[in-house]
């Protein structure tokens, strides 16, 4: 089992946007969930020894306390689930301090993503963070002082009422930042949400021209500023010391979302947390009151189990990792799935090359830059 994904359903506000599973924490049931979920890594611990990548994610992790946090990471010592070569963990810039960031960082925590959004005072208030700029810029010093070499800045474009002066400006006041890593993310209207409630009472309209602009100007400055784009919405520096299996991923790509998008096995905890286990996805319940409640009887959350057959499993996989600049190697294709894609999937990647899409060589299928844009309908090809 190479990875462990770990849900923190909690946040000070829910933004505007947000569709994840989140809330805002009720008395006494944060310390709950942090007891539970410490139940639920017991139940997998023994298929997830050292495993090579951890992701905590949100929600607002940083929003546990460092007396959460110690409860946490004890087990994890003790199950034997430290020393990952690559631990994640998000961060509200509202809600990161030193001690916290030591803590983290002591026990092997070695890669911060920081949910940064914008740098706009304006369009922060617009989303809903409970951030200011000059927070990010105070927290990124202290992930920094604590011995954080690998962050990663999360933004978002096409927000309502963000010119593309104002984006522009994000993206050079991010860059100055130095951070390892960059990932951007077009606003997406996902409906039970205030934004999307916004839209369809006429408070806005959606520019796609601008949005598109946008996105070719994160890839076109992203490049200038020395990162290397590895999927539709990451860029990552390279760092010669680590040395990639691919060259085509820089060293400082998050493994464990190439870990997702190479069809790797991953155990998922925490409410709403899915996860891949030898051909079979399991979604937990989107509750944390009942997730506390089956983990206190001793049984994990599970709401939903679905055993994919091997040819639908495969078309997935080509799918996911479509959304990387690589693409697919052929021979690595078919050592995930035991698939060819040239034999199970050529009408398909002929299609895609005669939009301009996609490029195909002897050695790999890949889209190209226009194709990135539109991943999503070109991955649709092979589900």
């Amino acid at each position: 089992m190479r990875s462990l994904y770990a849900h923190v359903p909690f946040c000070a506000h829910k933004c505007e946007y947000c569709a994840f599973y989140s809330a805002v924490p009720q008395e006494n049931l944060v310390s709950r969930y942090v007891g539970a979920l410490v139940r639920e890594l017991e139940l997998i611990a023994h298929e997830v020894k050292k495993p090579r990548t951890v992701f905590f994610g949100g929600g607002t992790p940083s929003l546990l306390t460092l007396r959460q946090w110690e409860i946490l990471l004890k087990a994890m010592e003790r199950l034997g689930l430290l020393g990952a070569e690559e631990w994640t963990v998000e961060c509200n810039p509202a809600t990161v301090s030193a001690d916290k960031a030591r803590l983290l960082r002591d026990h092997g925590v070695n890669r911060i993503s920081m949910g940064v959004q914008s740098l706009d005072e304006r369009l922060l208030e617009r989303l809903g963070r409970i951030h200011s700029r000059e927070q990010v810029f105070k927290s990124f010093d202290i992930l920094r002082g604590a011995g954080f070499d690998n962050v990663n800045v999360d933004l978002m474009f096409a927000i309502p009422g963000q010119t593309m002066e104002i984006w522009r400006a994000t993206l050079r006041e991010a860059a100055s930042l130095g951070s390892e890593h960059l990932s951007s993310y077009e606003v997406i209207y996902e409906e039970d949400t205030p934004l999307y409630q916004q839209l369809k009472a006429g408070q806005f309209d959606v520019d796609e021209d601008l949005a598109c602009e946008m996105y070719e100007e994160i890839v076109s400055f992203s490049g200038e500023q020395g990162y290397h784009q590895y999927e539709v919405a990451n860029f990552a520096r390279h760092d010669p010391a680590r040395e990639p299996a691919d060259p085509q991923i820089p060293s400082r790509a998050c493994r464990h979302n190439v870990n997702y998008w190479r069809g790797g096995d991953y155990h998922g905890v925490g409410p709403s947390a899915t996860g891949y286990v030898n051909g079979v996805r399991t979604r937990n319940w989107a509750n944390t009151q009942l997730y506390c409640e089956q983990l206190e009887k001793g049984v994990r959350a599970i709401e939903s189990r679905e055993a994919l057959e091997p040819r639908r499993r495969a078309g997935e996989t080509a799918a996911f990792g479509l959304r990387m600049n690589a693409g697919w190697p052929f021979r690595v294709f078919q050592e995930v799935t035991g698939f060819d894609l040239r034999r199970q999937w050529p009408h398909e990647m002929e299609w895609l090359v005669g939009q301009g899409w996609g490029k195909l060589t002897d050695e790999r299928f890949q889209l190209t830059g226009r194709g990135l844009r539109f991943a999503d309908a070109a991955a649709e090809r092979f589900l």
